[in-house]
């Protein structure tokens, strides 16, 4: 059962940063933010984006505050694959 509850928080966080991606390359076009897509990864994206902007401001118009989520991300992943695992080794 650890197992799979690891496998299901490291799949969502997979899946979460795929929606990054996406919402991060949506901006590069114009106006595909206002499509029904780019709204609802908004929704999705733009609070944890959030807590970033507002530590990070944006560099000659570049915003650097999803590289420092992705990093948090990628550093959730590993914690939970460390506790997966030291866990797995208790039981």
């Amino acid at each position: 059962m650890l197992f799979w509850l690891w496998r299901i928080v490291t799949w969502a966080l997979s899946l979460y940063s795929a929606m990054l991606v996406v919402y991060v390359l949506l901006s590069w076009f114009p106006g595909a933010q206002d499509s029904k897509l780019g709204r609802l990864l908004a929704r999705l994206v733009q609070p944890f984006l959030g807590w970033f902007q507002q530590f990070i401001p944006p560099l000659f118009g570049l915003d650097f505050s999803p590289i420092a989520a992705f990093l948090v991300l990628e550093l959730f992943e590993k914690f939970a694959g460390i506790v997966y695992n030291l866990l797995a080794q208790l039981l």
